[in-house]
């Protein structure tokens, strides 16, 4: 409609029953828009639920070893692990030490490496194993993200 007075643009709202909304206030003139404001702000939060429907929130599965887990128990926990990284979340390993077990951590964080190790293939490490107290634990991350508007298969 090109530049004209506020009281203008003012009276063409009101006889067109919408409103006036300042769409550049900072511009020399402002530039401003008729338009059904209910009704923008309505849509506006219509597509903000559908984002927000439609996006994946990443879990953290936590995956507890100790330092002399047997093979079958560290194969039925990389497993889980595995299935959990596969379905996009990510997973925190963590060794608890029991009492003069903390003395060898070392066995630990070699549990935690080969533990890496065989995720390798699925998952990448986001921290490597750290020392807190008498845990020791390390993340584990997807390695293909999870496409942005997919949605989490619940079994």
């Amino acid at each position: 409609m090109g530049v004209m007075p506020t009281r203008d643009a003012l009276k063409i709202a009101a006889e067109r029953e919408v409103d006036l909304v300042k769409i550049a206030p900072t511009a020399a003139p402002p530039v401003c828009r008729l338009m059904d404001y209910g009704k923008f702000r309505y849509e506006q939060a219509q597509k903000i639920k559908e984002a927000r429907k439609n996006q994946h929130i990443v879990e953290i599965k936590e995956i507890r070893l100790s330092s002399t887990i047997d093979a079958h128990d560290f194969n039925f926990k990389l497993k889980n692990a595995l299935r959990f990284l596969q379905d996009g979340d990510k997973v925190k390993v963590t060794v608890r030490f029991h009492g003069r077990q903390v003395v060898h951590s070392d066995l630990g964080e070699k549990q935690l490496q080969k533990f890496a190790e065989s995720c390798a293939e699925v998952a990448v490490i986001e921290k490597p194993p750290k020392m807190e107290g008498r845990r020791m634990f390390l993340f584990l991350a997807p390695k293909t993200a999870v496409k942005p508007g997919a949605k989490k298969e619940t079994k």
